[in-house]
């Protein structure tokens, strides 16, 4: 199983933000979406970081509410670990749980191409072990 799988599951639709908005504005796309993480990007779609709800909080926690008028830019994640759609779910799994986010950005020829979170990780794995249980049963039943 793929991430090429789940993003044609769930769809490539990936919510974005400019480096130079607000972690105010961030905030409230975030709300909106009812969404954990934003991809920040560049005019070309290129990845420049990612910014996740727990990122406001400790710039809230560390700074106080004046920080929510910040650019996203100084709060960011700027080293941001991506995927492409040929990875498998065991080696994002992997990736995610290493590297301890919930987010991980697909990437194609330089911009982005779609988001997987862990959510859909466990559930593309659940249904693979459940498929595969689903196999064993139907050889034993027939053998």
């Amino acid at each position: 199983m793929t991430v090429k799988a789940i993003l044609d599951t769930k769809g490539r639709d990936v919510v974005t933000i400019a480096p130079d908005k607000s972690l105010a504005e961030a905030a409230q796309i975030l709300a909106e979406h009812g969404i954990g993480a934003v991809v920040v990007t560049r005019d070309a779609g290129q990845i420049a970081g990612i910014l996740s709800e727990r990122d406001i909080v400790r710039a809230v926690g560390q700074n106080g509410a004046a920080v929510l008028e910040s650019p996203v830019s100084s709060v960011m994640t700027a080293k941001v670990q991506r995927c492409r759609e040929h990875h498998t779910v065991n080696e994002v799994m992997q990736i995610m749980t290493e590297g301890r986010f919930r987010h991980l950005p697909v990437e194609h020829d330089g911009r982005i191409a779609g988001i997987i979170s862990i959510g859909d990780v466990v559930k593309k794995r659940i249904e693979e072990v459940e498929r595969e249980a689903e196999d064993i049963r139907s050889y034993i039943a027939t053998a």
